[in-house]
């Protein structure tokens, strides 16, 4: 009884952390999109990372880029900036060098992440700046109605496109990989628990973490249903079993024998760029 007691004592308190983290704007996502799941899994993320004292809400910094991702910052109540498309990182990095105590958290799209941005997550990588960096990933430009990014799955028609894609998709897992990345996650969007343990631990990690989001977009790329099929759970391993997990699978969903790993692909101490240039 008195664990009881004591467990819905913390989980009342966290709930409190939840409401304070979000803000009262007026959600202007599509509903049900899965969106509104990661937000969840974030500020439960969030919250108990707080209630556990390992991280403090006033030492939050969050950084948006440019499409329906980017509202994020509008509905948690954490000191935030919305970036410009595809630059998200260079202002992780400046808040970093301003002040290396701030947990910077960035949020992203595949277009932000790997068409525009993506010089800068090469280099975030190499320099292994203490900062954690979360991409939706809906394999489409959504909030322009649906052009396609570098995620894209072959064979995908839009209604700006006159053919399909012809070009296979970039595999983000394996670019992060062949960069020694220090942190790598794949998370479903859908999957909340799962992707708010993944969370926590790319916040609490020392160096870059990378974190891919499976967010499909139900208006103009539902895979909702493939991607909860083919979905199963792993855990870290060393570099080699890494890589033969990200080539699993390669963003397309023509092919039914396929699966998805996701959770924590890879995690290393490294040294970071506050620790080498910052002493």
């Amino acid at each position: 009884m008195e664990f009881k007691r004591y467990s819905r004592k913390i989980k009342m308190k966290e709930e409190k952390i939840m409401e304070e983290i979000g803000s009262k704007e007026k959600n202007t996502w599509c509903p049900g999109c899965p969106n509104f799941s990661l937000l969840f899994a974030f500020k439960k993320a969030i919250a108990e990372l707080i209630n556990e004292k390992k991280i403090e809400k006033e030492k939050i910094a969050i950084v948006t880029g440019i499409g329906c991702h980017g509202k994020i910052h509008n509905y948690l109540n954490l000191s935030s900036i919305n970036a410009l498309h595809g630059r998200v990182l260079p202002i992780l990095y400046g808040i970093k060098i301003a002040n290396p105590s701030l947990k910077a958290i960035g949020f992203a799209g595949d277009a932000d992440a790997y068409n525009e941005g993506i010089e800068h997550l090469i280099h975030a990588a190499r320099y292994n700046f203490d900062i954690t960096y979360i991409v939706h990933n809906n394999q489409t430009l959504a909030l322009t109605t649906g052009q396609p990014t570098a995620t894209s799955q072959k064979g995908i028609s839009t209604k700006v496109l006159k053919e399909s894609v012809k070009e296979n998709p970039l595999n983000p897992i394996k670019l992060m990989l062949s960069l020694n990345t220090s942190f790598i996650a794949r998370g479903f969007a859908l999957e909340i628990e799962h992707l708010k343990d993944i969370f926590k631990q790319a916040i609490l990690h020392k160096g870059f973490s990378f974190v891919e989001v499976l967010q499909p977009c139900i208006i103009h790329n539902d895979t909702r249903e493939f991607i909860r099929k083919k979905i199963y759970k792993i855990d870290p391993g060393n570099f080699e079993d890494a890589w033969k997990k990200a080539e699993e699978w390669d963003y397309g969903y023509e092919n039914n024998n396929k699966k998805i790993p996701i959770g924590i692909f890879y995690v290393s101490r490294q040294e970071t760029f506050e620790e080498k240039y910052m002493k």
